[in-house]
């Protein structure tokens, strides 16, 4: 063994090497990184919202410039709403009711106002809210109103008011930490309620409230106006049905389609996740060829000195295992770095991650653990085989 080990000095090339290792580290990070950024992002396009119900669509009248110099209303009448109620892909449907009276709103997160404007403020029907229901209860005439908040409203509070003014940032576990206050002035009474955050909504763009608070409101405020809703919401059947796209193109109505844009993400990010690593594995190749053809040159260069040590009695497996240690030495060595780079660099991007999504699980590193053993014990299988196979030519006297 130390025989070996004294030819290998003398004619191993240390920028042969260095040339392998740090390819092979590039190819290996962009690899591993590639993957672990897929799992750690995913969440963010297929966590369903925790307080609407999967199958739901929001429905609202195209409006173009052809609609708007006609003066097409955009709002639903009786007999609109009673015939997609009567479509077979319908479950069910609810109005959007929308307060008939202004209403400000003061927000605040320890004692610093993070809000002070005019806000909007809508309901629908409480089947289609996924709440318990004692919290999503209220009271004619209480003070305390429970509300649901759009999760831009924290994003941009995270990501911009809070790390501007040192503030800690929001998240769902940390509803209690914002202290909001809705003020009405309307028919010449004025009347302040606390809002009760519950939590955040990605499907929604207004503030939702209990349809029993609107529906006092409304009398109470405003007892003598009243609109049609622009929006309906409906529980449908099977959300892909194609019948439901031929129904909408026919009547001129649309619907919001974040699914289908979280779908489109979905994809791209999947397909510039796989062309990344696909690079990465194509460097690792390539550096993997480079050490292959490293080893080839100096175990040929030591070709006549290790057929004499073959043929005084060394074993061709114990003439090869100095190259095989070496190179899983430079394996090992480089999947450690590798690990390492990625945990600062993860650390790095899932800062920003869980500002702009507060509600997404900080997880872990298994998946680029796992996968960086995978690559580890099928790159080394592969050094050992060639190596041992290149020892066994010069047994044979193939060379």
């Amino acid at each position: 063994m130390n025989l070996v080990w004294k030819l290998l000095r003398q004619h191993i090339s240390i920028p042969q090497f260095i040339g392998f290792f740090f390819a092979n580290l590039f190819g290996m990070f962009i690899v591993l990184l590639g993957f672990q950024f897929y799992q750690d992002v995913m969440p963010v396009f297929t966590a369903e919202d925790s307080f609407m119900r999967a199958d739901y669509l929001i429905m609202n009248k195209k409006i173009g410039t052809a609609s708007t110099i006609s003066g097409r209303s955009n709002t639903f009448n009786n007999s609109e709403i009673d015939d997609v109620s009567s479509q077979k892909f319908v479950k069910k449907v609810g109005k959007f009711t929308s307060a008939e009276y202004k209403i400000t709103a003061n927000m605040g997160v320890n004692g610093t106002n993070v809000l002070n404007s005019e806000i909007p403020v809508e309901a629908v029907p409480d089947e289609f809210i996924d709440v318990p229901l004692q919290e999503w209860k209220y009271t004619a005439g209480a003070d305390v109103v429970p509300i649901i908040l759009p999760r831009a409203y924290i994003t941009m509070y995270n990501f911009g008011f809070a790390q501007s003014h040192s503030l800690p940032k929001l998240s769902d576990g940390l509803v209690g930490m914002i202290d909001f206050e809705m003020f009405v002035h309307a028919n010449g009474n004025q009347r302040s309620f606390k809002g009760k955050v519950i939590g955040f909504s990605s499907r929604l763009n207004t503030i939702l409230v209990p349809e029993s608070f609107m529906d006092w409101s409304n009398s109470y405020f405003a007892p003598d106006s009243h609109s049609e809703p622009s929006r309906l919401i409906m529980d449908v059947n099977n959300p892909a049905d194609e019948h439901i796209g031929e129904y909408l193109s026919k009547k001129g109505y649309e619907i919001e389609d974040e699914k289908m844009n979280q779908e489109k993400t979905t994809y791209f990010l999947r397909l510039m996740v796989t062309m990344v690593m696909v690079v990465g594995l194509v460097i690792s190749i390539l550096s993997f060829y480079i050490l292959m053809l490293s080893i080839y040159l100096l175990v040929q260069k030591n070709s006549s000195k290790l057929e004499n040590l073959l043929m005084i009695g060394f074993s061709p497996s114990l003439v090869a295992r100095p190259y095989q240690v070496l190179t899983i030495g430079l394996n090992v060595t480089v999947l450690l770095i590798a690990w390492l780079i990625l945990y600062f660099v993860r650390d790095y991007y899932m800062n920003i991650i869980e500002t702009l999504f507060p509600q997404i699980e900080d997880g872990n590193m298994l998946p680029a653990l796992t996968v960086g053993c995978i690559l580890f014990i099928l790159v080394s299988i592969m050094n050992i085989f060639a190596i041992r196979r290149k020892v066994m030519h010069i047994w044979f006297r193939k060379d």
